[in-house]
């Protein structure tokens, strides 16, 4: 009898060890940082807002769409 609560004992120790251990574990699927998207007026294509160019208030994909949409 006390050999299997002795066996029980360590089953529910190895569990709770096991279960604080996947806790602690970063997660892997979530991204570190996600940068903003923006859309471009001219064309309508989605870009980070880093590689955008931003002239009166909108967001364009590129220099010559900026262009085009100005000189209306």
């Amino acid at each position: 009898m006390s050999r299997l609560l002795f066996l029980f004992a360590v089953i529910i120790v190895v569990y709770l060890l096991l279960r604080s251990y996947r806790r602690q574990s970063p997660r892997q699927d979530a991204p570190a940082s996600a940068e903003e998207m923006v859309r471009c007026v001219k064309c309508g294509v989605h870009l980070p807002k880093s590689e955008s160019i931003l002239a009166g208030g909108n967001f364009y994909c590129s220099d010559e769409h900026r262009r085009e949409h100005t000189s209306k």
